[in-house]
């Protein structure tokens, strides 16, 4: 199978690129591929030749992405619907790699494939508006909605905590926002199988359990062994620039439907990414 991966110097990109690793895959990087601009991407579909194309490319800071909406929008919607349109031109499939800030957070419960997204952020807007025209331009797509995202490359909660425990004698970090942290070596894998599926449509990945952003922390300077008080706060006080859903778990019965095991509980693949990180 031949494979290009979009977003290939990103957090997610990184692993992507190991996990495709026994194909004929190729990754572009934002130097060598600006997604928002549709002749490039084009080209570039065109080029490689690819059979599927994985598009991990996006502007995934969410207060950024409020400041900047033109950028976000660019990016995360038109720059989704060019890799869309150059996979028909191509007769290639597609992952498109999605977010669980589509959902506003106030269902209760976690969210399935089929529930209604209503977005409360310029990131969440703008990441269902590239899979709403992703949807609308190739019929051979996987939308794969993940969460708090962590790994070894990149920034991310993880790293930042453990630099901010190691700078600091206490902190405050949000409890009122519920979400799954995802981890990229047990992500990319899954985006893998569930790319030779054959079975198209919205998919939802992301570790076992679920948590608030502070028992995240806790758990963070827990498996690091880093002594520091710790302090729960709520997003109103935190003051963030752009909006978030306070509850935004999701379900991932879906996948395990099309013959994909669960991911790892989210505890014990943070205890393997502290243990890399050192």
């Amino acid at each position: 199978m031949r494979v290009l991966i979009t977003g290939a110097g990103g957090q997610l990109g990184h692993d992507l690129l190991a996990a495709f690793g026994d194909d004929d895959c190729a990754g572009l990087g934002h130097a060598e591929l600006d997604v928002s601009d549709e002749a490039s991407v084009v080209a570039a579909v065109r080029d490689h030749a690819p059979d599927l194309v994985v598009h991990a490319a996006a502007f995934t800071k969410v207060d950024a992405c409020e400041a900047e909406p033109d950028v976000a929008w660019r990016v995360n919607a038109l720059g989704s619907w060019w890799v869309a349109r150059a996979c028909a031109l191509a007769d290639a499939a597609m992952v498109y790699v999605s977010t669980d800030y589509v959902f506003d957070g106030l269902l209760g419960r976690p969210y399935t494939s089929f529930d209604p997204t209503n977005p409360v952020s310029m990131y969440g807007r703008s990441k269902e508006a590239g899979e709403q025209l992703v949807r609308q331009t190739l019929a051979r797509h996987y939308i794969v909605r993940t969460s708090w995202v962590q790994g070894a490359h990149g920034g991310n909660f993880v790293k930042t905590m453990l630099r901010l425990g190691r700078e600091r004698d206490a902190l405050s970090v949000v409890d009122d926002q519920t979400g799954s942290p995802t981890f990229t070596f047990d992500l990319a894998p899954a985006i893998r199988r569930l790319a030779v599926t054959g079975r198209h449509g919205t998919y939802h990945l992301t570790n076992r359990g679920h948590c608030t952003w502070f028992e995240f922390a806790r758990a963070v300077f827990s498996e690091a062994g880093i002594a520091v008080d710790v302090s729960p706060t709520d997003t109103a006080t935190f003051g963030a620039p752009a909006p978030r859903p306070s509850y935004s778990v999701l379900d991932n019965r879906l996948a395990g439907m099309v013959g994909l095991q669960p991911l790892p509980p989210w505890r014990t693949s943070l205890k393997r990414l502290v243990a890399e990180l050192g």
